[in-house]
């Protein structure tokens, strides 16, 4: 496969990698620098509420270590239980990158399973829609709620695999198959993905990518799960395009019977 031609597109701006990775819970910004690097990730989210892109002048600036001139910043709202306050936040990120309109939208229902307040979330992204940005978006893994924000103009859906944090990998694999074959926008599975096999899945699954975070971050050497889950995306996409053999009940022998000589 000639990675140079294997792209996806979001908002019209084309990216080679299709591992989006997140900012948070690294111990320094040094190990968040290396197990980026290591990623090869093009797109970094950053949890505005959470993290210093330049709205506290005396704490250290995450930008100075993923500047934007290498990396395509994707603010997120983490820890935004309201639509307003999801809206209030995005609209702060755009002030403080000059503009940029590209954000990653996430209302979340409560605090014990952080699964996405869908209806809260609706009301947010058409509100952001609206307001000229544009909106990838954190949702949970039903194929009408994922059909219903692509229709008000989000620009990527991102339906979670587990719930955040989790590591329990894709607990749906046929519902974000179904996404993925009704949908006309770029589907990212995002949150629950635990080790590099679970990334090769969401691949396999026809997903145009994967973003994560505690999975490289909380990892025993953040680093080098970065640089496995760099290996899985691409090892899913390859298995996704080459087409897997058809699934057989019984056996089926590797080398042909006929023409044996005894």
């Amino acid at each position: 496969m000639n990675e140079n031609r294997d792209t996806f597109t979001v908002a019209g701006r084309e990216f080679r990698s299709r591992l989006l990775v997140g900012t948070g819970k690294y111990k320094d910004l040094d190990e968040t620098r290396r197990a980026i690097e290591a990623s090869g990730a093009e797109i970094v989210t950053i949890a505005v509420r959470r993290t210093n892109i330049g709205q506290n002048a005396d704490e250290p600036n995450i930008l100075d270590v993923l500047p934007p001139e290498k990396y395509t910043i994707l603010p997120n709202t983490a820890g935004c239980y309201d639509a307003k306050t999801a809206v209030r936040t995005c609209r702060l990120a755009r002030e403080l990158l000059d503009g940029h309109n590209l954000v990653k939208l996430e209302v979340l229902g409560d605090e014990k399973t952080l699964f996405p307040d869908v209806i809260a979330t609706l009301h947010a992204a058409e509100e952001l829609i609206k307001d000229g940005f544009d909106v990838m978006v954190y949702t949970n893994d039903d194929p009408i709620i994922a059909r219903e924000l692509e229709q008000l103009g989000c620009v990527a859906v991102m339906p979670l695999a587990a719930p955040i944090g989790s590591g329990l990998g894709i607990r749906n694999p046929l519902n974000i198959r179904t996404i993925v074959e009704n949908a006309k926008v770029p589907i990212l599975v995002d949150a629950g993905v635990g080790t590099a096999s679970d990334a090769a899945v969401a691949m396999e699954l026809g997903c145009d990518g994967v973003l994560m975070n505690t999975a490289i971050a909380a990892a025993q050497n953040p680093v080098l799960m970065a640089s496995a889950m760099k290996k899985a995306i691409e090892a899913g996409r390859e298995a996704y395009l080459a087409g897997r053999m058809a699934p057989k009940r019984f056996a089926s022998a590797s080398s042909p019977m006929e023409g044996l000589f005894f």
